[in-house]
């Protein structure tokens, strides 16, 4: 990089750090200061006009006040009145309160008394307003707010009909809408790290951008025009199932991966989700605390980084939607694992087998729901029809987070903390090297072999004083290298008796020797030796080609002129 170019990234760099700390600092005071700060850290009761800011959401574990049936509904708090003061606020809230909380949609303006109190550490929300009323509505939503929220409890009255797991199942993965998704179905979707499909998600998002676009081009609209069809059509996909902000981040985070893995070029879509990033923090700094946020940043990055690069690793007799259904939940999986456990420090050992089966029954039920759901206030009787095999494919989603559950060892203790997140990074790095190692069986074969003739090289010259040892070494001692290519070793066999020497094949299937056993006592015996001779395979006459007596002496046998064997008497 240019030093020009250097220094201008690093002064972009600063004035981006300058102004997201700024805005930090400013949201910052606004929740820790000023008369509603106060009041939430009294723990005061108020009267509170707020702002419904998305769909309700039910809680499975009763609160305090002993309410089996409790609802969380995200608010803006507008106004607070305690002590006898009117306080004007712009804070986000989170209302939970019983059954009557079931039912507000965005945009709403109610009226609710209650209890403040602060929010876990971490959390983007200025505190909790725990109702003791049910909500007074002040204000109807808008008609852009109105329609898709009466959308969605069409959607989710529909899907009723089909009853069992597919009826809580299909409008979670199709509108969000987990109200009536059963509590033992949530329980197994968590332990095999599922739960990302009963929320609008970048995968979502993805599907339905990317048949868009296949759709735009099929009928040969230009570029320009194909991808502003697709970018209004996801608009609309977002309106009907809520602008909320992680639907936005989500549409965000799914645009980016999908132009990653359509154009194969992994530095553009990194481009794209470091701006991305950049602009979301800006405009929202708590975000960096969200874990929801920090966790589709990292399954974008997976996808973007090593999405094609695993897609490219399959081989191509694999359909390329066979292989993005695999290397799709694997990159993500593997990017967020070490996330994960720090809010739960447990390891689902068939979280990628149950991701990688339900992958191939997550796009009919996403498509056919998302255009059943749009057909619904048109044409109720074809949005039935196509609602009966999303409900089917959907069903088939919960058997399958049901049967991985249910396998011993589901989920596996993991250590808390860093350390934990660091290990489970660790052993992600090693899972996609393994991935790789599957994958490339030609390349670990050839780098074995090299492996294997580079330890044999460093060990025929090792220690380097057997080089230098000559025939005076003493018997049963190797005393040298043989000359020329042939590659041994040389054996003193004792006063006045000459060497033996073994050796390895020589190009064309010449032998230079046999190997005897160098410490055998009973040099003079023959036929010990022509019996050790053959056991090793180099018989006199035979492929190795006979026994050298380097000092032309020794009770060997020697090959003849053709193959026979002649002997040669000891001196005296």
């Amino acid at each position: 990089m240019a030093p020009r170019s250097f220094r201008a990234t690093l002064a972009v760099a600063l004035l981006l750090s300058v102004a997201a700390g700024a805005h930090a600092a400013v949201e910052s005071s606004r929740r820790h200061d000023g008369a509603i700060a106060e009041a939430v850290a009294a723990r005061a009761a108020v009267v509170a006009e707020v702002e419904v800011a998305g769909a309700p959401r039910r809680l499975r574990t009763p609160g305090a006040s002993g309410l089996a049936d409790r609802w969380a509904v995200p608010v803006t708090l507008k106004a607070v009145t305690f002590d006898g003061r009117r306080i004007a606020g712009d804070a986000r809230f989170v209302v939970m309160g019983g059954a009557a909380w079931k039912h507000p949609v965005p945009g709403q303006q109610l009226r609710t008394t209650g209890r403040l109190r602060a929010a876990a550490p971490g959390e983007p929300d200025a505190g909790i307003l725990s109702a003791s009323s049910a909500p007074t509505v002040l204000r109807g939503p808008g008609v852009w707010q109105q329609a898709p929220g009466g959308l969605r409890r069409s959607f989710t009255a529909a899907a009723a009909r089909f009853g069992g797991d597919a009826g809580g199942l299909l409008p979670g993965m199709v509108t969000g809408d987990t109200s009536a998704l059963n509590a033992e179905l949530e329980d197994a979707m968590k332990t095999v790290g599922m739960t990302h499909l009963t929320a609008v998600s970048g995968a979502n998002c993805s599907l339905i951008l990317g048949t868009l676009l296949l759709m735009a081009r099929t009928l040969r609209l230009p570029r320009v025009a194909a991808a502003a069809a697709s970018l209004a059509g996801l608009g609309l996909f977002v309106l009907m199932v809520g602008p909320d902000p992680s639907v936005l981040r989500a549409a965000l985070m799914g645009g980016i991966g999908l132009a990653s893995m359509a154009s194969g070029r992994a530095g553009r879509g990194l481009s794209l989700l470091c701006v991305a990033v950049i602009g979301l923090l800006l405009v929202e700094p708590v975000l960096a605390t969200s874990f929801g946020f920090v966790l589709s940043v990292l399954a974008t990055l997976g996808i973007v980084i090593t999405g094609r690069r695993i897609m490219d690793w399959i081989p191509a007799p694999v359909p390329r939607w066979a292989a993005g259904g695999v290397a799709v939940p694997l990159s993500a999986q593997l990017f967020c694992g070490p996330v994960i456990v720090l809010l739960q420090p447990q390891f689902g050992a068939y979280a990628l087998p149950a991701n990688v089966a339900a992958a191939a029954l997550v796009a009919p039920v996403t498509l056919l729901g998302t255009a059943a759901a749009a057909l619904l206030p048109v044409v109720p009787a074809a949005a039935e029809l196509l609602m009966t095999p999303a409900a089917a494919f959907a069903r088939a989603v919960a058997g399958t987070a049901r049967f991985f559950a249910a396998l011993p060892g589901a989920v596996l203790p993991w250590p808390e903390g860093g350390f934990g997140a660091a290990t489970m990074g660790i052993f992600s790095a090693t899972v996609l090297g393994m991935v790789w190692l599957a994958l490339h069986p030609a390349a670990v074969v050839r780098s074995s072999l090299a492996a294997h003739a580079w330890t044999v090289a460093v060990l025929e010259g090792w220690p380097p004083a057997m080089r230098a040892r000559g025939p005076s070494d003493g018997p049963g001692r190797p005393s040298g290298r043989l000359p020329g290519r042939a590659r041994g070793t040389a054996w003193s066999t004792g006063p006045g008796m000459g060497r033996l020497e073994s050796a390895n094949q020589l190009p064309g299937g010449i032998t230079s020797g046999c190997c005897p056993d160098p410490t055998a006592q009973d040099l003079g015996d023959e036929e010990h030796h022509l019996a050790r001779c053959d056991t090793c395979g180099c018989r006199p006459g035979g492929r190795a080609g006979g026994l050298l007596g380097r000092a032309g002496h020794g009770p060997y046998p020697r090959a003849g002129p053709r193959g026979g064997t002649r002997r040669r008497s000891h001196p005296a």
